[in-house]
């Protein structure tokens, strides 16, 4: 690598995944398949819920959300990712890798804002049924979205432009397949300490802190679960709960993957393998996680696969 700050560099490399020729085609439709999978699965729980008056609630409208950002962390990562492996090219150009960090962090930082908050109208609704109508109205839905929206670009712009400002060498390497932000920052050849010091800053605002909320949320929620005479009203509770406290799970259990890794150096197969469970797995897996263990939503479904079915 030249040693030499190029503040003009025109593009950036990256490692993608494995080299082997033979691999590619594999990964190649692996890749499509799950992306394809991924955002038609979205895009069915979307239409279902604008079209089914019955979930028009709060719950609901935070999930049409959340399938939305889903499809946008996917379409920021995966078709760079098809393209690289189709044409034998590992070149993203300098504009494109800050587009495209810029969006998938302002994706992720959407679910995350978007996960705390379903997890507190679930806290409302389970906690305090009677207030939850009036708690959780049309307005406060969308503010909490609002927000949600308004902080995680606003963060993520600010670390995208404070990124500009650092210099990289010529044929700089990232050591990721897509420009992840804490990899962009390792791979600058000038000083990023600002730059980690606002990243991890604002890591610890947004999600840390709607993680013990989450944590808070659930402590409350199994609390009064517990306190329930009736069987039948448990499990109809948990059920509610059941699909997101697995999303949860999955992206806060990956996304802590990803920064150990880029804390240990050694274990960055550990990120890349996290990278595509929160890019890639996650995105795919949560239509069908919010579906099939949601009776209101397999009833929407049916309803909306056979209007479909006689209008043709």
């Amino acid at each position: 690598m030249d040693t030499e700050n190029q503040t003009g560099v025109s593009e950036f490399l990256l490692s993608g995944f494995s080299e082997d020729p033979e691999l590619q085609p594999l990964l190649f439709v692996l890749f499509l398949s799950m992306y394809l999978v991924s955002v038609l699965g979205n895009l069915l729980i979307i239409l279902t819920i604008t079209s089914d008056s019955h979930l028009h609630t709060p719950m609901y409208y935070f999930l049409s959300h959340l399938s939305f950002s889903d499809i946008c962390v996917n379409s920021s990562v995966v078709p760079k990712v098809l393209v690289n492996i189709q044409t034998e090219s590992k070149a993203i150009t300098y504009a494109g890798c800050i587009t495209q960090m810029f969006f998938s962090s302002a994706f992720v930082c959407l679910d995350n804002l978007l996960l705390s908050v379903m997890a507190y109208d679930r806290f409302v609704a389970i906690c305090h049924p009677l207030h939850y109508t009036i708690m959780m109205n049309k307005h406060l839905c969308g503010l909490l979205a609002l927000v949600s929206w308004l902080a995680s670009v606003l963060v993520c712009l600010l670390h995208s432009l404070m990124v500009l400002r650092l210099s990289f060498c010529a044929h700089t390497e990232i050591a990721h397949f897509f420009c992840e932000m804490t990899e962009v920052l390792k791979s600058a050849c000038s000083d990023a300490l600002t730059n980690y010091v606002t990243l991890y800053s604002t890591v610890g605002l947004l999600a840390v802190v709607p993680l013990f909320g989450i944590i808070f949320s659930y402590s409350k929620i199994i609390s009064s679960i517990l306190k329930m005479s009736s069987v039948e009203g448990r499990y109809k509770a948990f059920s509610t709960c059941g699909s997101h406290l697995t999303v949860i799970c999955l992206f806060y259990g990956t996304g802590l993957g990803v920064y150990l890794s880029s804390a240990f150096p050694s274990s960055s197969s550990m990120g890349t393998v996290a990278s595509v469970i929160y890019s890639m797995v996650i995105p795919m897996l949560n239509p069908f996680i919010y579906s099939l263990r949601n009776r209101d939503m397999k009833r929407a479904l049916r309803k909306l696969f056979s209007r479909s079915f006689f209008s043709m």
